[in-house]
């Protein structure tokens, strides 16, 4: 693991358990008062820019090179700045004013604590009380975890936002609050890539060999089984943590620190090469299916009624080769669910006091004008079946999605109906609808062009900037 130090006045690793007993130093609550007039810690211009500042110093080269998917990142950084931008993402101060919005438990807060190498859930039932939550983080040590406070802390929404566009995955986030002496989760690891900002306190991490390498679920493991830590290490406010998912971990707050508070931005998760097939392989094979006759013939006599079908693995693995070499001359594959799972979750763009950014206005544009899309991240083009179609030839549609009306109130929580988000969140485009029929298709918004137009949509999407005139419609 690289530990990058970006102060020497950092105490030494040696001097580790001395450090533990510290408080956040002072000149961290000075320097919030200050930072409204210096230099912004996250650079918000694109979401290359802020990935770029989230890491810092870190190069993002150089990250996914030799960290991504293989190993943890700590980046100490002792810096005043950064550590009180930290604290202002979420604070302990915070929760009282929060409660008061209706948090429910289960939903919104988990309260536990780790006894005995096991998960302990303390929730009570119903709405969040906070000074019940004050009592039990105070008496009962337990660790409060706050689940997706992007819902509420604007700041969050805005990083977390970014991020998903850099990505192009879903990107979740849960505070962590310990009191000092006490520990919230046992030994466990994750399937999601973590980052963790340790926002205020400080917070004693161990880290251990990983028993599945990039994990696909959440699993907790005896302290019997992992063995020594391979780091120890304590974050302190404005330090980083990276570390891939199957990274076996555990923290604690140390005696002597009040409370810790982090919060940790998950990314990646059910986004592999295997989930990408999973999603893409149905389709390449109806495709295929067109054209090849040997997957339209018919599978062997009784083979769904034999317990073993060993004998048919020759025969598909035949036929799985025939899709590889069309995919490799075609190129040609088409992913519909993860696109669409993606675009219709995710956060909606953080357009701060400029909300009218999202209702079209101006003058309508000449024939030498230039247009581009305003939220070109936000946006994803298909081409599928329509399923709904009652033509004896099935008709493809071309599907322009976008999540500018996503609910960041309901963002990673799965409480969304589907079937609404997909009304609201699409536009569809087909070869032969007319207005009329657009009118009769409530999950339709707006006219329907030609499909020859898709090209011309794509154009729109791909280019930073095109000429109308350029777009001939036939």
């Amino acid at each position: 693991m690289f530990s990058l130090l970006l102060n020497r006045n950092m105490p030494k690793k040696g001097g580790k358990h001395a450090a533990m007993g510290k408080e956040m130093p002072a000149e961290c609550k000075r320097a919030k008062v200050e930072a409204a007039c210096s230099p912004p810690v996250m650079n918000f211009e694109n979401p290359d820019s802020l990935f770029g500042s989230l890491i810092s110093p870190i190069k993002q080269e150089m990250f996914f090179r030799e960290y991504w998917e293989q190993k943890p990142l700590l980046v100490q950084r002792n810096d005043p700045l950064v550590a009180a931008y930290y604290q202002s993402l979420f604070q302990v101060s915070d929760l009282k004013e929060l409660c008061s919005q209706g948090l429910y438990y289960g939903r919104d807060i988990n309260i536990c604590r780790c006894m005995n190498g096991k998960k302990k859930v303390l929730n009570k039932e119903g709405k969040v009380n906070y000074m019940q939550l004050k009592k039990d983080f105070d008496q009962k040590k337990a660790t409060i975890q706050f689940h997706q406070p992007q819902r509420f802390k604007e700041e969050l929404w805005k990083i977390q936002e970014k991020l998903e566009c850099y990505f192009g995955s879903l990107v979740g986030s849960n505070v962590y609050i310990t009191p000092q002496g006490s520990q919230g989760l046992p030994p466990h690891y994750d399937d999601v890539e973590v980052f963790i900002l340790q926002l205020e306190g400080e917070k004693h991490w161990r880290l251990y060999k990983p028993t599945v390498h990039l994990a696909r679920e959440y699993n907790v493991e005896s302290e019997d089984r992992i063995g020594n830590p391979t780091h120890e290490f304590i974050l302190k406010p404005g330090d980083l943590l990276y570390f891939p998912r199957g990274t076996i971990h555990q923290a604690d707050t140390p005696l002597g620190i009040s409370y810790s508070t982090h919060v940790t931005i998950s990314t990646y998760q059910n986004n592999s090469w295997g989930d990408f097939l999973l999603d893409a392989i149905p389709g390449l094979v109806f495709d295929t299916a067109k054209e090849d006759v040997a997957l339209r013939t018919s599978i062997p006599r009784r083979l769904l009624m034999q317990v073993d079908i060993a004998d048919s693995t020759k025969k598909l693995s035949s036929l799985l080769r025939r899709l590889a070499d069309r995919l490799e001359n075609t190129k040609e594959l088409r992913s519909a669910d993860m696109k669409k799972d993606f675009i219709t979750h995710r956060l909606p763009p953080y357009l701060g006091c400029d909300s009218d950014a999202l209702t079209p206005g101006g003058k309508l544009p000449k024939i030498d004008s230039k247009i581009r899309l305003q939220f070109r991240d936000h946006a994803i083009i298909t081409v599928e079946p329509d399923e709904e179609s009652s033509d004896e030839i099935r008709r493809e549609m071309v599907y322009v999605y976008h999540s500018l009306k996503n609910r960041r109130e309901t963002h990673m929580m799965g409480t969304e109906d589907d079937a609404t988000s997909e009304e609201v969140m699409s536009q569809v485009c087909s070869p032969k609808c007319t207005p009329k029929a657009a009118k009769k298709d409530k999950n339709n918004l707006g006219l329907l062009p030609q499909l020859s137009l898709t090209e011309k949509v794509a154009g729109v999407w791909l280019c930073c900037a095109l000429s109308i005139q350029s777009v001939s419609v036939p």
